[in-house]
């Protein structure tokens, strides 16, 4: 058990906060969260937090609007309450896509939810797997931004696959991520080039390398309606893939995802467990869940000792 550091876990999220509390053999500091009758959330802290290193566990999904406001209430509590280090551990960060204007007079979300997490008194962020990199520029304070990878390698990939598979991109802005887990098996790469006409709808064109008769891992950082992932699946069945798979670091899984999922060919599709899935998706044969728990916890072991973490960031 650490001295002077305090674990708090907001409601999003309160399995994963049990088993980072579990590894670091610390308990979960005692908070409690109420709702007034007009909606309005509120919390309390019931332990001394004085001079304490805070770390409050919260994922900023669905609800997002409301998961995103515990944080920052939870966030100024601690600060009135003289805690000495507030670290948000946000593994997954809500409005992530919204990191640029897509079209005259539109917001930059991403921007705004970082300015509201450090004007609510957060002196660090701890997240896994931003949907853009960049967001880590929208904020003034220390970011640590790991990675599922090793989690996914250790897992379940290379107990899985061997180099004769093919890691595929589902469009060109993942071809980043998707090269640096083919690089760890010495496996070959493929890329879906894909055209989104609007959100949340995306059409498969063409693909980019050989998959013929061979594994594929389709590799993202999320599945939010899983459109993306289902074409891409397609389009490698049409062009002779024998089995495939999917890994995404976030299973967002909204609308029609978990009933996409069900039908098209993928056999199996892993996430991590950065976001709570719902019953559907849990009763889904297809979809399995491995748990970041050991990598957040290392990491939050490391940030209170003042020890590197970036030999946590692959």
């Amino acid at each position: 058990m650490f001295k002077k550091v305090c674990l708090f876990a907001g409601s999003a999220n309160p399995q994963l906060a049990a088993d980072i509390s579990e590894y670091l053999e610390t308990p979960l500091a005692k908070v409690k969260f109420t709702r007034f009758s007009d909606g309005e959330a509120f919390c309390e802290i019931q332990e001394n937090v004085r001079g304490v290193d805070a770390f409050v566990i919260q994922p900023t999904c669905s609800p997002v609007n409301d998961a995103l406001m515990e944080l920052l209430i939870l966030s100024d509590a601690l600060r009135r309450a003289s805690a000495a280090s507030i670290t948000a551990v946000v593994p997954y960060y809500g409005y992530a896509r919204q990191d640029r204007k897509v079209a005259p007079r539109t917001p930059i979300t991403s921007k705004l939810v970082a300015d509201l997490i450090q004007a609510s008194g957060v002196t660090r962020v701890l997240s896994v797997d931003l949907h853009a990199g960049q967001i880590q520029g929208f904020f003034n304070i220390p970011f640590d931004h790991l990675y599922a990878m090793p989690v996914f390698l250790e897992d379940y990939l290379r107990k899985n696959f061997d180099s004769s598979a093919v890691f595929v991109s589902p469009d060109a802005g993942g071809v980043e991520r998707t090269r640096a887990y083919s690089k760890r098996l010495d496996a070959s790469l493929a890329i879906v080039d894909k055209r989104r006409e609007r959100a949340n709808v995306s059409e498969v064109m063409n693909l980019i390398g050989d998959v013929n008769g061979r594994d594929c891992i389709i590799i993202d950082d999320m599945i939010d309606t899983a459109g993306t992932l289902v074409g891409a699946a397609r389009a490698l069945q049409q062009h002779g893939a024998k089995r495939i798979v999917a890994c995404a670091t976030h299973g967002v899984l909204s609308g029609p995802a978990v009933q996409r999922i069900v039908d098209c060919p993928l056999s199996e599709v892993v996430v991590s467990d950065t976001i709570p899935l719902s019953p559907e998706a849990r009763a889904c044969g297809k979809i399995r869940q491995v748990s970041i728990a050991r990598l957040l916890g290392e990491a939050i072991k490391r940030i209170h000792s003042s020890d590197s973490v970036s030999s946590l960031f692959a």
